[in-house]
């Protein structure tokens, strides 16, 4: 093993081992697993998701336009994600509260690209931002998320291992 690689083991799993673990995360949830959500990578503690089109996601179907829910979703579920590779070591953080600033609306045809990061990290709270876009010039909305951190006492055992099972370091880009 390679100085580098001891050195990338000792900092936490790679980028390629977090975009499986989170794709894993994200396919077990069954609503973000039945609209398709995809994660397109992952640099700790930032995280990149996409959703691909489909009419389910249409709140309003004479304009063709989003349903404000399905924002709100997508932006909860990019800044959770961001949350657990953004932690010494994933756990348990449900969302203490979200604001969504809508700058203009989601349109049909098109998917929609989520990317998040976090802010900061106390003994108690995670901070966070998400950004939302169909054309990365125009964000279509902004989050802030923060979750509750409730520590290795309250996160189940076995949680950690589970998202990485079957994944490796992302050294050789495989996950």
């Amino acid at each position: 093993m390679t100085q580098d690689q001891q050195s990338a083991e000792a900092i936490g799993p790679g980028p390629e081992a977090w975009r499986t673990a989170l794709t894993r995360f994200v396919t077990f949830i069954p609503h973000t697993r039945e609209l398709g959500l995809e994660v397109i990578g992952v640099v700790p503690p930032e995280v990149t998701m996409r959703l691909p089109w489909r009419d389910e996601l249409l709140g309003d179907t004479s304009r063709g336009l989003v349903h404000g829910g399905v924002l709100t979703m997508l932006l909860d579920t990019v800044c959770g994600s961001a949350v657990l590779c953004g932690l010494p070591s994933p756990e348990v953080c449900p969302t203490l509260d979200l604001r969504v600033d809508h700058y203009r609306p989601a349109v049909a045809g098109l998917p929609i690209m989520a990317s998040a990061r976090v802010l900061s990290v106390t003994e108690s709270v995670v901070f966070t931002e998400g950004t939302l876009w169909q054309d990365p010039e125009r964000p279509v909305a902004r989050g802030i998320a923060n979750f509750m951190r409730l520590g290795p006492r309250n996160t189940p055992p076995g949680f950690s291992e589970a998202l990485f099972s079957g994944t490796n370091d992302g050294a050789n880009g495989h996950g």
